[in-house]
């Protein structure tokens, strides 16, 4: 139904909202794609650079930013501290599957291998909707210096979110091009993690081969 809809019609009605309103979208968008990696975010955060450049726009582009900083910074600091509530869960819990979950040795390792990287993991993470999700919460299991978390996503957010934004005011109206290369962006991404993920599971099994023979 919305293909029958010229796109001016549509840009039209959004822009006709209040200024509160749709910035306060932008910004649960942003705060929602940090707590639910399959929320479009992204492609919302290109919308909200165009839409700041549009002709008679209630948002300017500094508002956008703000809107975008602000929701990226909360949904991260949520997934911080699920993940320092969850590890105390998951140590306590009795629920058999959840119980089995929790693997002293292994966290350890996978803990100590973050905090050693967790400079460029943080920084690398805001690329990538799947990583930041994890990476928030191993932040908070690991008890990463809060202070330190914050600087380092919000470098990551005005890097990733600052190209994003500057791409789709740039563009225009041909702000959905961005969204085409985004798709194969991620679809990159994804292969190559899978491609990681895979190899790491064949060496754990291959360790663990090696033990029992």
């Amino acid at each position: 139904m919305l293909d029958s809809i010229p796109f001016e019609t549509i840009l039209n009605r959004i822009l006709e909202l209040p200024p509160l309103v749709l910035w306060a979208f932008f910004c649960f968008s942003n705060f929602l794609e940090n707590i639910f990696p399959p929320w479009p975010g992204d492609t919302v955060t290109v919308f909200s650079g165009f839409i700041s450049s549009s002709e008679n726009s209630p948002l300017s582009f500094f508002s956008v930013v703000l809107a975008t900083y602000l929701g990226n910074l909360l949904g991260a600091l949520t997934m911080y501290y699920f993940g320092e509530r969850f590890l105390l869960f998951l140590k306590q819990t009795k629920i058999p599957f959840l119980s089995n979950l929790y693997h002293e040795e292994n966290l350890r390792k996978t803990l100590g291998w973050f905090r050693k990287f967790e400079i460029v993991v943080v920084l690398v993470s805001r690329f990538s909707a799947g990583i930041r999700f994890f990476v928030s919460i191993v932040a908070g299991m690991s008890k990463m210096n809060i202070i330190k978390f914050v600087v380092l996503y919000s470098i990551a957010i005005s890097l990733w979110c600052g190209i994003l934004l500057s791409a789709g005011s740039f563009v225009g109206s041909n702000w959905n091009q961005i969204i085409v290369i985004l798709s194969y962006y991620n679809r990159t991404i994804g292969i190559i993690l899978l491609v990681v993920f895979v190899y790491l599971i064949y060496q754990i099994l291959k360790k663990r081969n090696t033990k029992l023979t």
